[in-house]
């Protein structure tokens, strides 16, 4: 049963070998004239650039956070395996936004010129290239996780059912290091991208009246940059850890829900990684599939791009069935119903994200339509449609939580809040969120497709190429804008799924944690013997108990402040750029007769070094804070901390998603010609709009998921400090 891990570490080597053939490929094709080729030089080295700045700063965080776990390991509050893994989660974690960057950077410039011959063409290279990310990103956390349960399965010398416990626990420390390392990815990205884009936007379109991405704008290279680090860069780190989060998070539920019969709990912690290594060569079948025709509207676009997902969606449902009856897994149609749930609850999340953001439907219309009264009305529209569209996915996480719980118990209602049926039920959500994540391999392809898609637009325009080119690309980058939204979605329904299944998680963590300090009994009971339901008696977790409701409030606090920070931060290092772009307007003549060149680096160095400064605080805040809260609050007020944390981040980050993606696709609306078309004063409302959106859905928002995975992860690891020392016990 053991050899089973192998196919696994294949699966991770098939999705990798397909990214280097996708890679490849893409870098045959041609990247067209001398302009294109140089322009595309100036992102990628503006890109690689920030980006080895950012890993410097990182690595001296986590080199801090590892010294602080061996010392933790060192007195016994935590494994000797602990600072190891952490390392290896930020390593492959950073790896895999690093691929994904490298390969978009070539990628743009290929597809702007491939949309010379048709948008077909264009659609294949930007996807494929995407698709270099999501097989990247899937074939390295499988390759993490496969290669770490062989090391620890060899050394680790405990007993049978516990071998297991100890294995899954160790291995979700590593999902801390791919946290951390996401957050920063997210965070410094986030913020490089909008405050150039802020800035080119603001003093390009509105004070200038030049187009998007004209080479007259200084702004313009740096927010071609900003794609790639915030977009591409960022998201691949923060779905790396989503997916290894969760896979890792249902495995360490299923060691702790079958501890007395080892035979069926090596089988609980294997489905979930055979599930997503399936999921790894149905995403391949679906990227194949993947095409469109020629003068394709974005109803078409979006059905070429829904057809690869769906169909993989399906043959996954289909093969989760033979995964778990092959297994021989306890109830193992109602663990199938699960899954199915939870790849149900991806494709409504997906579908309302689309349709609140997409400008093929009326709530995205209307916002364009109230540009007719100015900015001002924009913005409360879009504010109201970002609140409104969060109705859908609430409801939707929900139904899947409960059908995923009860189907895993075969919908014994009457008990199922038992102790056996809890953790069960517990598990069922957990393999809900992997089959939330099973496809990521394409459906994070349609998502880093988005970026590459719009620096093509942007080298056609700052090429000159003929319109034709052009408005090829602007299709290609609308449907990038609704692809990125609905892959943000994806990534914050499947954090609240995943962030359920650690909270289950670090209840096993605080048994670990008590047997390390000597204790032996709670209530009476064997420690061994323990139920979830005892640790809630044993550390009072009701709502009555007022250290929950100060975790609770702390958590909801968290969620809005985090926000705070970042978006503050997006308008300082705005502000930076825009007095920047006027200065050179107003400083370099011939800007605008074409006669000069503007000064791109100054603006590639203001977003780096405003990024860097920038994402220090609230990355650092999200760890600091679950470690101060359980020190003074303890157990108690960590879980209250992690459920409010939960519950407004998700909500938060469905609002600002949407929001910032329908004001987005409102200008873009307008840009193709309705409502005054370019240049238009409709037009100039929704660019202010959308300078707004811009940190909702590209900085805030994202980054909120890996905010209330990364909070767990902390509580999770330090959970032998909160334990062995807490103010209120």
């Amino acid at each position: 049963m053991e050899n089973v891990i192998y196919s696994v570490l294949g699966a991770s080597i098939i999705a990798l070998g397909f990214a280097f053939f996708f890679f490849k490929q893409m870098l045959k094709e041609d990247e067209g004239t001398d302009t294109m080729k140089k322009i595309a030089l100036h992102v990628r080295k503006g890109a690689m650039a920030y980006l080895k700045q950012q890993y410097k700063v990182v690595t001296i965080v986590f080199v801090v956070l590892a010294i602080i776990f061996a010392i933790m390991a060192l007195f016994d509050l935590q494994n000797v395996w602990v600072p190891f893994a952490f390392l290896t989660g930020g390593f492959f974690s950073g790896l895999a936004g690093f691929f994904g960057m490298k390969t978009a950077t070539y990628a743009s410039a290929r597809t702007a010129n491939a949309a010379k011959n048709s948008l077909n063409k264009g659609l294949k290279v930007a996807f494929r290239s995407g698709a270099v990310m999501g097989l990247t990103v899937v074939g390295l956390a499988l390759l993490d996780i496969s290669v770490w349960y062989l090391v620890l399965n060899h050394f680790v010398d405990v007993s049978a059912g516990e071998k297991l416990v100890y294995i899954t626990t160790t291995m979700l420390t590593f999902g801390m290091g791919a946290s951390t390392q996401a957050l920063f990815a997210r965070v410094g990205g986030g913020i490089y991208t909008k405050a150039a884009d802020v800035g080119a936007d603001l003093v390009g379109k509105v004070e200038a009246g030049i187009p998007e991405d004209d080479p007259r704008n200084p702004a313009t290279i740096a927010d071609n940059v900003g794609d790639n680090v915030g977009d591409v860069a960022g998201m691949g780190a923060d779905l790396y850890e989503s997916y290894a989060g969760s896979i890792l998070a249902t495995a360490a539920l299923g060691a702790a829900a079958f501890v007395k019969f080892p035979e069926i709990q090596l089988k609980a912690v294997f489905a979930p990684m055979l599930i997503a290594a399936a999921g790894v060569l149905l995403s391949i079948l679906g990227i194949f599939i993947v095409r469109t025709k020629e003068g394709a509207t974005m109803k078409n676009l979006l059905s070429a791009l829904g057809k690869g997902v769906n169909v993989s969606s399906i043959l996954i449902a289909i093969v989760t069935f033979f995964i778990l009856y092959a297994l021989k897994m306890e109830n193992w149609m109602g663990i199938s119903g699960s899954v199915i749930f939870g790849l149900l609850a991806g494709v409504v999340i997906g579908q309302s994200t689309e349709y609140y953001t997409s400008h093929s439907y009326k709530p995205t219309k209307k916002v364009a339509e109230s540009s007719k009264t100015g900015p001002a009305t924009v913005i409360i529209s879009g504010l109201g449609l970002g609140m409104l569209s969060t109705a859908i996915p609430v409801i939707t996480i929900g139904l899947a939580i409960i059908l995923a719980f009860l189907s895993a118990i075969n919908f014994n209602v009457a008990h199922m809040l038992d102790a056996s049926n809890l953790s069960l039920g517990l598990y069922g959500i957990g393999i809900a969120a992997v089959g939330m994540l099973s496809t990521l391999g394409i459906t994070l392809a349609t998502d880093a497709y988005g970026p590459i898609a719009d620096n093509a637009g942007g080298n056609a325009e700052m090429s000159g190429l003929d319109k034709e080119v052009r408005k090829r690309t602007d299709a290609l980058d609308a449907l990038g804008n609704t692809t990125a939204a609905t892959g943000k979605g994806f990534a914050i329904g499947s954090a609240a799924l995943t962030a359920l299944a650690l909270l289950a998680s670090y209840i096993e963590e605080i048994k670990i944690a008590l047997v390390r300090i000597g204790e032996t009994t709670i209530n009476g009971v064997n420690i061994a013997d323990a139920t979830i339901i005892d640790f809630m008696q044993k550390y009072q977790v009701t709502v009555m108990n007022p250290l929950v409701l100060v975790g609770i409030f702390i958590g909801s606090m968290m969620a809005f402040m985090f926000c705070g920070l970042t978006m503050n931060a997006v308008g300082r290092a705005a502000q930076s750029m825009v007095e920047e772009v006027r200065r050179q307007f107003r400083e370099i003549t011939g800007i605008m007769e074409y006669k000069a060149e503007p000064d791109y680096a100054r603006c590639v160095a203001i977003s780096t070094k405003g990024a860097q400064r920038e994402m220090m605080l609230p990355s650092l805040l999200a760890i600091i804070v679950p470690i101060v809260t359980g020190v003074i609050f303890g157990v108690a007020g960590v879980i209250g901390l992690l459920v409010g944390g939960l519950g407004a981040g998700f909500v938060l980050a469905i609002f600002m998603a949407n929001a910032g993606g329908a004001w987005d696709n409102a200008k873009k609306y307008i840009e193709e010609g309705n409502l005054g078309g370019k240049g238009s004063d409709n037009h100039k409302a929704t660019v202010v709009g959308d300078t707004v959106g811009d940190p909702f859905k590209d900085t805030s928002g994202p980054s909120l998921n890996i905010l209330i995975k990364l909070m767990s992860m902390v509580s999770i690891v330090m959970a032998g400090l909160t334990v062995a020392f807490s103010l209120f016990g």
